[in-house]
């Protein structure tokens, strides 16, 4: 018989140790997460056939974090909640719940409800619809592990405020030498996502091999027409670092959201080398130079942080200060996304630290 897996997303410690002693009792797997976007991601990875959810969570309504897990999980969502009014439980099993739980609630009772739930007949995994597939598509071109760099811990993270976005990263690695890219073609949803996937595909070839000023040059000269006819454009932050002297050359087009952050916890803005690729025909672009010591972290953003702070310069004080709190990349990047409380735009990040200690890095891409 095939354990059955329970993913609990709880903000609160002590009840999520609980759902997790009485779902193990049951003969559950049960994993946890303490907030909507890792929860979303760990629903993604794990495929579970329950789903206990909290509504009150630290960075997403639990109501949307119910009606994204709809569009691609038919795991059997159980919501455990305070707000126990009528009316967030009708909105609750109109967002696709299957039943609602209130707090404060006793072991038995939640037993008896997941067995309950068992006993129906499991719905069928809803056909994708376009959108769906394009979304799932869009995820599976992000890279699924961070690099391996002796002396440096990498991670990044994208989360597209729809379905599908504009924004992707990428990278490379021959284990002396790292590459990597964040770009945001203009706009939102599927068109932004077709802009964002050429982009992609003209910027791979040649990372490693050409220095970022005649990777970039040459990516422009082939996006160029199509990005004037269709009248939209690509920023971007494409850097190549030397991991020996911590050395880095860089390109950007129009971003302006690189961050090189200094062991004293200074940091200082990217120069930007020319404007968007597609803005101005023929445009050129210059590369600039810097070096990350160790101790210090070489950040690359996109504008959707942006959105939940009054000024540009608030946001990355609020990113700087998330990642130099973080023991470790794949937190720091965590730590920034959460940052973006709006949901209003695609919010991407990679976070490149350099250890103070030569050692083997174990950062991790976050999906």
């Amino acid at each position: 018989m095939m354990t059955r897996r329970a993913l609990i997303i709880e903000d609160n410690p002590d009840i999520r140790r609980l759902l997790e002693a009485t779902l193990s009792r049951q003969g559950f797997e049960a994993t946890s997460a303490g907030a909507g976007y890792p929860a979303l991601e760990a629903a993604r990875r794990d495929a579970p056939d329950l789903i206990t959810l909290d509504l009150g969570l630290p960075d997403l309504d639990g109501l949307e974090v119910c009606r994204t897990l709809r569009m691609f999980s038919n795991a059997y969502i159980l919501v455990v909640t305070a707000r126990a009014a009528e009316a967030d439980r009708l909105d609750a099993l109109d967002r696709g719940a299957d039943d609602v739980l209130a707090k404060p609630f006793s072991p038995r009772e939640l037993q008896a409800r997941v067995e309950a739930l068992f006993r129906r007949p499991r719905a069928a995994s809803v056909q994708e619809t376009d959108l769906q597939t394009a979304a799932r598509v869009q995820q599976g071109l992000l890279p699924d592990r961070a690099p391996n760099v002796r002396g440096y811990d990498v991670a990044g993270a994208c989360h597209p405020s729809r379905s599908v976005g504009g924004d992707f990263f990428d990278w490379e690695t021959d284990g002396m030498s790292l590459a990597f890219t964040l770009a945001d073609a203009m706009g939102k949803g599927m068109g932004a996502a077709l802009v964002a996937a050429t982009a992609r595909a003209v910027l791979r070839p040649g990372r490693l091999e050409q220095g970022p000023g005649a990777l970039v040059g040459t990516a422009a000269r082939a996006l160029e027409p199509d990005l004037l006819r269709l009248g939209s454009f690509v920023t971007l932050l494409h850097t190549r670092l030397d991991a020996a002297s911590g050395d880095f050359t860089y390109v950007d087009a129009g971003h302006g959201l690189g961050l090189l952050i200094h062991p004293d916890g200074v940091w200082e803005r990217l120069t930007t080398s020319g404007p968007p690729i597609g803005l101005l025909q023929g445009a050129e672009w210059t590369a600039h130079d810097g070096n990350l010591e160790p101790g210090g972290a070489l950040v690359a953003l996109s504008d959707g942080l942006l959105e939940a702070f009054p000024r540009v310069d608030d946001a990355l004080d609020a990113a700087a200060a998330a990642i130099l709190a973080a023991p470790d990349a794949n937190t720091a990047v965590r730590n920034v996304i959460g940052l973006d409380s709006t949901g209003q735009d695609d919010t991407t990040a990679i976070v490149v630290k350099r250890e103070r200690v030569s050692g083997l890095a174990n950062g991790a891409a976050v999906r």
